[in-house]
């Protein structure tokens, strides 16, 4: 049982993977990207820590910090949205920061 849900969340790992590396030109789905492979870590973490019998205090860290970096993407994609008028990437190429 074990084995099947890790290898299950090594596939979920190299989708999530391929999503980001593939969806490169729009923001939004950059941060959607990040956001499963944050969330396939959790529960990679939470698994682990369960198996072995640890304490969980890290993982009310790990989700605040999860919480931080999404507040964080949407921030800048709202940002990123009222100066440009879109999520495209490549329109930030062109200008000089």
């Amino acid at each position: 049982m074990k084995a099947m849900l890790m290898s299950s969340l090594f596939i979920s790992c190299v989708c999530g993977f391929m999503v980001v590396f593939s969806m490169r030109a729009h923001l939004l789905l950059t941060l959607f990207g990040m956001e499963f492979l944050m969330i396939i870590l959790y529960m990679f973490l939470f698994i682990t820590f369960k198996v072995n019998g640890l304490e969980m205090n890290f993982l009310i860290l790990f989700l605040v910090m999860l919480v931080c970096e999404g507040s964080l993407g949407l921030s800048i994609l709202v940002s990123l949205i009222r100066s440009h008028g879109n999520d495209m990437v490549n329109s930030l190429y062109m200008m000089l920061w």
